[in-house]
């Protein structure tokens, strides 16, 4: 008897420690809880987040119990003819604020079920979208102001190319090649513009899981080889690199060359330049382009990723201040983060660090499987 009593108060202690706990979690997520009766259609928990978010409470709720549960009256009937898909539901819409503004949101809800089967209560929450609609116009507006920038001048090579080539019949072989190496540089980078950065791509990226697949020590090899036109004393070194890393191959190679011209363009053209590739201590992985120059201004260092900022150090150098914000754009929205620091031994060490799962690429060890792996792939 003694022992069931003991037993009996050790459960009520740990239910209400469970009780405190996700009295905790509810009264400071970010996310609001709700909970409606399906039986009378009336909304019977709203958790405290809403006061704080829109302004209402429980007794307030009118207009946002209407906007919840507007459908759930459709939505019974449905599941009751048999319709399973709609036990779950995840919608975006706008509610209304108390002060009368919109915000737009995402709802989502599930029907609890009793022992019969049959819908009594359901359950949601609703979660604010402003800061995801807010960043979806930034990337917007990133990749107008990226056609805005480098089109023309773009467009401008690509003109005097094809006259060049045109008018040069009696050059020679080499001055030729040369003008179809431009002409090919410039397609790729309208290319660029056209796909890879519109406004929807780019917010797609960070949205669906990537289908393509790279070995990242090919990656950071291709991109040694053609910065070596530039520069003679590229190398690359890499440790324990996982065979294949899911990303958009063609965005985070035009990152590593955003990050390599920029050591191209500060550092004199007899300092050697590294790129390094292995598994970062935080998990996931690290490509590091490392020169042994004079470094960034320290003043300048938390500054070099913004949008049109030029260093204190730019001074006669080429530039619209657009490389490194796009590179952290890119990284972004692959879940990354891409950093700058000054070097104790002298010089300047750019970091991509990607997350990378644990089973990235087993899909892709048989044969036949498809990946990009190309040099040339975009």
């Amino acid at each position: 008897m003694t022992q069931t009593i003991a037993a009996l108060q050790a459960a009520l202690q740990q239910s209400q420690a469970n009780e405190a706990r996700y009295r905790l979690l509810l009264e400071y997520s970010s996310e609001i809880s709700w909970m409606a009766d399906c039986a009378t259609l009336q909304l019977t928990w709203l958790s405290p987040a809403a006061e704080r978010q829109f302004g209402y409470t429980l007794e307030t709720a009118r207009t946002l119990a209407h906007s919840l549960l507007k459908d759930l009256q459709a939505r019974l009937a449905r599941y009751s003819d048999g319709d399973l898909s709609r036990r779950r539901l995840l919608r975006e819409t706008e509610l209304a604020h108390a002060d009368g503004r919109t915000v737009p949101v995402e709802i989502e809800s599930t029907l609890i079920l009793d022992g019969n089967g049959v819908p009594t209560t359901v359950v949601g929450v609703v979660r604010d979208l402003s800061a995801r609609r807010e960043l979806a116009a930034q990337q917007k507006k990133f990749a107008s102001m990226l056609s805005h920038e480098f089109r023309t001048p773009l467009s401008t090579i690509d003109g005097a190319v094809q006259r060049l080539e045109m008018t040069g019949a009696h050059h020679d072989e080499g001055t030729r090649k040369r003008y179809r190496k431009i002409q090919t540089a410039v397609d790729r980078m309208l290319a660029m513009l056209d796909e890879y950065l519109s406004p929807d791509r780019m917010a797609s990226i960070g949205r669906e899981r990537q289908p393509n697949e790279v070995n990242p020590a090919t990656l950071l090899q291709t991109a040694a080889e053609q910065a070596q036109r530039r520069r003679k004393q590229v190398t690359v070194r890499t440790e324990g690199l996982p065979q294949w890393m899911r990303c958009d191959p063609a965005g985070v190679r035009l990152c590593l060359e955003i990050l390599i011209d920029n050591a191209i363009k500060y550092t004199d053209d007899n300092i050697p330049l590294e790129l390094v590739g292995r598994i970062a201590t935080e998990g996931g992985i690290e490509l590091l382009v490392r020169d042994h120059g004079a470094g960034i201004p320290e003043a300048d260092l938390p500054k070099v990723f913004e949008k049109a900022f030029r260093g204190s150090n730019a001074a006669g150098v080429a530039g619209s201040g657009l490389g490194l914000y796009m590179a952290r754009s890119i990284v972004d929205v692959h879940g990354g983060t891409v950093t700058a620091r000054n070097v104790s031994e002298s010089g300047t060490e750019f970091r991509i660090w990607l997350p990378v799962a644990a089973n990235a690429g087993k899909s892709l060890a048989r044969a036949g499987a498809s990946s990009d792996n190309s040099p040339d792939a975009s």
